[in-house]
């Protein structure tokens, strides 16, 4: 707590998406936590086709970003493309910790193709699972190669910002959206946080404030807006752009029903394969733990704005879908764009998650700066 009191200003919280760039810094002035920088710049999806130009691309958006001189240090946090990370469960005979450490090094990474040479690797225990033969522990690997880790360290610091630390996006999620629960009860139960951004969707389960279950599916906002483009055999975002129109009243309203009718289908289709992926999270989680089905789901990402969506799974799960605010109860009267915005900004969760990160001095990601 000493530690948390004495850090008034957090590192830049860095979120590199398909389609975005944002950078977030928090203050804590006070007893209260402001929003003293943030910014954001759109990127093209066609240029992620070319890792290359993606790569520049990025650099360009945090360069721009910085130039206006909205943050107040160069020091970030961020992680690592939800493509990169790998996750894996396992059940361990031991809870003993070091015991724990020395099986997993001596056999269990080899089973999953990984090696503590080529890939920084971290663990946690998700509790206690009964099995036939007795009591497991329930372990949760979380990997990245670090040859990618090295690239997008040497990427940042060409963009004179400083890394000292690199996450990954279901902690950095689940930081954020278990802060924001409305009741401080609703902490200890049993929480389903459901991140959609462009690329992946991040499923994370958690109980009495622990993760215990986290999973990355790689259905999400592009497969959707590339499902719509080949059905019309239009481009990508010309596609993103026909999703937007139809939130908006006025220019649903002026599309062709036939072109609003495809559009709809085919965001149904891809929706329909979501929901039966986030089901077996739910029966994964009911069978390893032997837990109740949660009341609701906090759902956060730039595809919480889309209420066909929202609507849609929650039709397809049967539970209640919550669109979370990640900046609620922080002060952003000093920042325009966030303040004019009649939104729940449920985009700034990962963002939000990895400054809380560098205010909070919690350890544990995949990279550190000593």
């Amino acid at each position: 707590m000493l530690e948390f009191l004495k850090t008034k200003i957090s590192p830049i919280g860095l979120d590199i998406g398909c389609n975005s760039v944002k950078m977030l810094q928090l203050e804590r002035k006070g007893g209260r936590i402001t929003v003293a920088g943030a910014d954001e710049i759109q990127l093209s999806s066609e240029i992620f086709d070319d890792p290359q130009a993606g790569r520049e691309a990025v650099i360009n958006a945090i360069t721009r970003m910085l130039a206006k001189e909205y943050f107040q240090n160069n020091e970030v946090i961020t992680c690592l493309p939800s493509s990169k990370l790998i996750i894996r469960s396992l059940r361990l005979d031991t809870f003993d910790e070091v015991e724990v450490e020395k099986t997993i090094k001596s056999g269990v990474l080899e089973r999953f193709g990984l090696d503590m040479e080529t890939h920084e690797i971290r663990y946690i225990s998700a509790g206690d699972v009964r099995q036939s033969s007795g009591v497991k522990n329930e372990i949760i690997l979380f990997a990245i190669d670090k040859e990618s880790l090295k690239d997008h360290i040497k990427m940042l610091e060409e963009t004179g910002l400083v890394p000292v630390a690199i996450d990954t996006v279901p902690f950095a999620l689940f930081r954020s959206l278990h802060r924001s629960l409305r009741r401080f009860d609703d902490q200890d139960k049993v929480n389903v946080f459901v991140d959609i951004g462009s690329s992946h969707t991040t499923v994370i389960i958690s109980r009495a404030g622990e993760i215990i279950f986290a999973k990355q599916i790689n259905i999400a906002g592009s497969q959707i807006n590339q499902r719509i483009a080949s059905r019309l055999g239009i481009g990508f975002d010309e596609a993103v752009h026909l999703r937007s129109k139809l939130r908006n009243k006025t220019d649903a309203v002026e599309m062709e029903s036939g072109m609003v009718q495809i559009v709809i289908d085919s965001m149904y289709s891809v929706i329909d394969e979501l929901a039966k992926e986030i089901s077996l999270c739910f029966r994964y989680y009911a069978v390893t733990f032997r837990g109740q089905q949660p009341e609701r789901i906090m759902f956060a990402g730039g595809e919480a704005y889309e209420q066909t969506l929202v609507n849609a799974l929650e039709q397809n799960l049967g539970i209640e879908v919550e669109v979370t605010e990640p900046l609620r109860d922080f002060d952003l009267s000093g920042i325009d764009s966030m303040t004019d915005r009649k939104t729940t900004l449920c985009e700034w969760a990962v963002a939000s998650g990895l400054c809380l990160k560098g205010m909070d001095s919690v350890r544990g990601g995949l990279y550190e700066r000593n």
